[in-house]
């Protein structure tokens, strides 16, 4: 962690960089996996998406509410 906080005062564009290119890549990586658990049911494209984003949301609300 200590290298993060280096990284992000010394090269704070290079973080930024690759803190999003973290986040996409973990995004679908989950879509990918959500895609496959979903895939024999035989549901449309965008499922995936749908139940990623509704688990996401289910998530942030229940951490608001702590």
């Amino acid at each position: 962690m200590d290298y993060l906080r280096r990284l992000q005062m010394e090269r704070p564009v290079l973080y930024w960089v690759a803190l999003l290119v973290g986040f996409w890549l973990a995004f679908q990586l989950v879509l990918w996996v959500a895609g496959l658990l979903l895939g024999p049911f035989g549901l449309p494209a965008w499922a995936p998406i749908a139940v990623v984003l509704a688990v996401l949301v289910v998530i942030a609300r229940r951490q608001n509410s702590r």
